[in-house]
């Protein structure tokens, strides 16, 4: 059987730095550390992990909560996240809460009982909404919002809504319609915020009727067009608050004989993978999900060892991406 001595040596390293590589990770160098595991690969060396966990009061795994594992935008976030945690030496365990109190408690509990070190918490959370984990519990939230208490890392919910809208104004567009999460989603609340702050620079009053309440699935986005399709005169645009609930509209409205973008435009929010494929292609805003996910796994192993964070809060850009879902209000060519 293979031993530490030979991953040492076949690595170049010494057998303390593959000490470190398989007991505290994120204090080797990348490239150490890949020539560690490179190096376990081929002599078919196996760990005696429980051993190791047992000497360093650490399970090496952290809990992710997801509010809705079916969610797209999830995908991409968690992988990244999964990638950087293996990186490290973690094992990572997916929580789908389903927007539960209940099923988050569960998962929590694993943290409290050290079946895991830590948690990355995926359900935006703020000053006014209800945050179950306790604060001795190594916690950071991937999805903060502006008030997020705690270390998170969000992007300007308000802002991006605001680029979106503004750019269907500046299409000619006044009468524009909303498919939003729901009402005490404080991803919701901000980027309506961010609407009604277009409409208002713009002089356009604010019509509540315009509001369709959606809760970020397709489905939801598909019955929320029908209010649309429904009313006496019709928004010439939609800005849909993700991707799921535009592309769900987009079929509602091309059912009902209603052309996109030539009689009413639709944009969402997120940038999935489906939104360059939709027919037509979805003018949207884009989040970093990858590089959400690994900054998240990096600031959690962080708060876990009890490193003091440059950042506390990380504010990461967006991109504003045109696609052909969008065009001029009818009228304005």
């Amino acid at each position: 059987m293979s031993n530490i001595r030979d991953v040492a040596r076949l690595a170049g390293v010494s057998v303390a730095t593959v000490s470190r590589a398989l007991s505290n990770p994120e204090k080797v160098s990348d490239e150490s550390l890949e020539k560690v595991h490179n190096a376990i690969a081929q002599v078919g060396y196996r760990p005696n992990m429980l051993a190791r966990n047992f000497r360093s009061a650490r399970a090496y795994a952290v809990v992710v909560l997801v509010p809705d594992i079916a969610n797209p935008f999830y995908s991409l976030f968690i992988r990244a996240l999964e990638d950087r945690a293996q990186q490290k030496g973690y094992a990572v365990l997916l929580g789908d809460t389903r927007g539960t109190p209940e099923r988050e408690m569960e998962y929590i509990r694993r943290v409290e009982t050290r079946l895991a070190d830590g948690i990355v918490q995926l359900r935006p959370s703020s000053e006014k909404s209800q945050n179950n984990i306790p604060p001795d519990i190594p916690c950071v939230n991937a999805c903060g919002c502006e008030y997020t208490t705690g270390p998170a890392i969000r992007i300007d919910n308000r802002a991006a809504a605001k680029t979106m809208v503004n750019y269907l104004i500046s299409l000619g567009h006044k009468r524009i319609g909303v498919i939003s999460g729901l009402k005490d989603n404080p991803h919701a609340i901000d980027r309506l915020e961010g609407y009604k702050e277009a409409l208002a620079d713009a002089g356009i009053p604010f019509e509540k009727d315009l509001i369709a309440e959606g809760d970020f699935t397709m489905w939801s986005g598909l019955n929320a067009a029908f209010q649309f399709c429904n009313m006496k005169v019709r928004p010439t645009a939609v800005f849909s608050m993700n991707d799921e609930m535009a592309i769900g509209a987009m079929q509602t409205l091309k059912n009902q004989g209603i052309r996109i973008p030539e009689d009413m435009s639709v944009t969402g929010f997120d940038d999935i993978a489906y939104a360059k494929y939709s027919d037509p292609s979805l003018t949207t805003i884009s989040q970093p999900a990858e590089e959400m996910g690994k900054m998240a796994m990096d600031m959690l192993l962080k708060v876990i060892e009890g490193e003091p964070l440059s950042q506390r809060e990380c504010v990461l850009p967006t991109e504003f991406i045109i696609r052909k879902s969008t065009g001029p209000a009818p009228g304005k060519k």
